[in-house]
């Protein structure tokens, strides 16, 4: 007990001292994790509009693979990332594995299917009224499915919410591409898994005290999020 509440201690002294490489770690995160979710949003926004909209052989199909996919385990995706990245595999050449940009590439695909499959189950049981009504006063396809788009922003920021806070917190895929590399890769989720093997806990728990606080954040912003939905009669 004594032993928890000096680390509990060290933990709070870390995060209000300012500590350098604690902070370095924290911004590794976010950047990272910022990227990707910056990416992929506007492609799963776009993939799921098309699968709700439109119709074509295979499209229940698809859809199966896409809520399939959003189980797969985080250390999966990183293996397949490494190996395409590697030195054997096919993008070998680009030099990307034990990077950011490597990173980046894994959490994209971990959070795609979430968000794709959030947005499609939003664009499927939206009322479609807001689109027509555009449509009827003259915009065009573009400004009505922006108009759209901007009738469903808080559900689709759920979504967004759901996909950051999927890999903000991901250490499966982060270890294997990015390869924990201080001051470079190491982000939240590595720093915590290799600081708890070393058996050194203050700076784990400065980072988990980190990672609750984003999540209350981001529950706080959902909840608000959901609580500000436009009801249509």
């Amino acid at each position: 007990m004594d032993q928890l509440s000096e680390a509990f201690i060290n933990a709070l002294y870390l995060l209000f001292s300012g500590d350098r490489e604690l902070w370095i770690i924290v911004a590794t995160s976010f950047s990272v994790s910022l990227r990707a979710i910056l990416v992929a949003t506007p492609i799963a926004i776009v993939i799921a509009f098309l699968l709700a909209m439109t119709r074509f052989p295979g499209q229940r199909s698809l859809v199966m693979i896409i809520h399939t996919l959003q189980a797969v385990p985080a250390v999966v995706v990183g293996l397949t990332v490494y190996i395409v990245l590697s030195r054997q595999g096919p993008l070998g050449d680009w030099r990307l594995l034990f990077t950011q940009t490597a990173m980046i590439v894994g959490q994209i695909l971990l959070c795609l299917p979430l968000l794709i499959s959030m947005a499609h189950a939003t664009f499927a049981g939206a009322d479609r009224r807001a689109w027509e009504t555009a449509r009827t006063l003259g915009a065009n396809r573009v400004q009505a499915t922006l108009t759209f788009f901007y009738e469903l922003r808080f559900a689709l920021l759920a979504a967004i919410i759901a996909g950051f806070g999927r890999i903000i917190a991901e250490v499966g895929s982060s270890i294997m591409v990015g390869g924990n590399i201080l001051h470079h890769t190491r982000n939240i989720p590595t720093a915590i898994a290799l600081e708890t093997a070393k058996g050194e806990y203050a700076q784990g728990l400065a980072l988990g005290i980190v990672l609750l606080l984003l999540a209350f954040g981001l529950n706080a912003l959902l909840h608000l999020s959901q609580q500000q939905r436009p009801v249509y009669a």
